[in-house]
């Protein structure tokens, strides 16, 4: 199932039509930190903004100028190649002076560095903050035309899918983690590699099983045996009295949670373990084969309640600005609003994701 196949929650709505990513100055990203970096400790916590490069060729940049191994230097997400990102990265024992001067050679602009105790890992981040120019929608009034989406989107909810960056640009990361998964594909030397490569693969699942889900009218209600996460707290628990958590479903306090199949996965039970059952009979990889290969597995909140959207006008087109929790991709927004899947750039086969 490509990206083009999964359903829209606002199919009834026109889009606006019209491009994104033309320049990175057009998609503006920048992290929201999990916490603040206490000021002690062998890690300095480094803010840089850069456009044109992802977060891997900048750690590599940075490891070769500092002479650190690449491995040490932490991040909390991935970013895309064709954006202007602003991120943190922890450098092991390096002077905030030495930071500073290194991202100058990068080109590498450089807003604070403060020393923490412990390396920044993946996942560490809230969420993300972005600024995205439309440019030349196709709409008569696009502003009106994505008021009426945005509305909606805020109303009905958005699918929480893996975006276009997760499968690549020639879109094969999934079929390559498959390979590998099933041993007809060597595994990547490079860890983050093959972890993009095999959760890749995992992502096409978990969309399946989220369009499966729309398909079945079931995007707007709670399944018996359920496996939901609370919008607070992020705790989970199995829905065992649906009518009552259906009720506080529809009060944004809980949200169902999809699949990320591997050996450890907490499963759901009764009905929802059923429906994802019928995803997992598709796949031709083995459950011994996600041990193996040390696929844990995981559970990602399916359905999202957004945050307030602001539209601008441009003179372009115009300007969408909104926050996004952790591991939740801006183009799935866009391409409800455009009613069109926003390309990446051709010449990058493996960009990052919005996390």
């Amino acid at each position: 199932m490509t990206m083009a196949d999964l359903p829209l929650i606002t199919p009834d709505l026109a889009g606006t039509g019209g491009q994104i990513k033309v320049e990175p100055e057009h998609f503006v990203v920048e992290e929201v930190p999990l916490y603040a970096p206490d000021g002690q400790g062998d890690h300095l916590f480094v803010c840089l903004s850069r456009s044109g490069r992802t977060t891997q060729q900048v750690i590599a940049d940075l490891a070769a100028e500092l002479r650190v191994p690449p491995r040490d230097i932490g991040y909390a997400g991935l970013k895309d190649r064709q954006a202007r990102s602003t991120q943190v990265f922890s450098l092991p024992k390096v002077q905030p002076a030495d930071a500073q001067a290194a991202a100058g050679e990068l080109g590498l602009e450089f807003h604070w560095a403060i020393p923490h105790g412990k390396k920044l890992r993946t996942g560490h981040l809230l969420g993300n903050r972005f600024t995205i120019t439309v440019l030349d929608p196709t709409a008569p009034d696009p502003l009106a035309c994505a008021a009426a989406v945005i509305d909606a989107l805020q109303e009905r909810g958005l699918p929480n899918y893996f975006g276009t960056q997760r499968f690549g640009s020639w879109g094969d990361n999934a079929e390559r983690g498959l390979a590998i998964l099933t041993g007809k594909e060597r595994r990547p030397g490079a860890r983050w590699l093959y972890e993009l490569m095999t959760s890749a693969y995992q992502a096409r699942l978990f969309n399946e099983y989220l369009a499966l889900r729309i398909h079945r009218s079931l995007f707007d209600r709670l399944l018996p045996g359920e496996l939901a996460k609370k919008t607070d707290t992020g705790g989970m628990f199995i829905v065992e009295d649906v009518a009552t958590d259906q009720a506080r479903f529809e009060r944004r306090e809980i949200t169902f949670t999809g699949p990320l199949f591997g050996y450890e996965m907490w499963s759901p039970q009764g009905a929802a373990a059923a429906l994802e059952a019928e995803v997992l009979a598709t796949s031709p990889v083995r459950p011994e084969e996600w041990r193996r290969h040390r696929v844990a597995g995981s559970r990602r909140p399916a359905r999202l309640f957004l945050q307030p959207i602001a539209l601008l006008p441009d003179p372009q087109g115009f300007v969408v600005r909104f926050f996004l929790p952790k591991g939740a991709y801006a183009t799935i927004v866009l391409r409800e609003v455009l009613k069109a899947e926003p390309q990446l750039v051709a010449d990058d086969p493996l960009p990052d994701a919005e996390t």
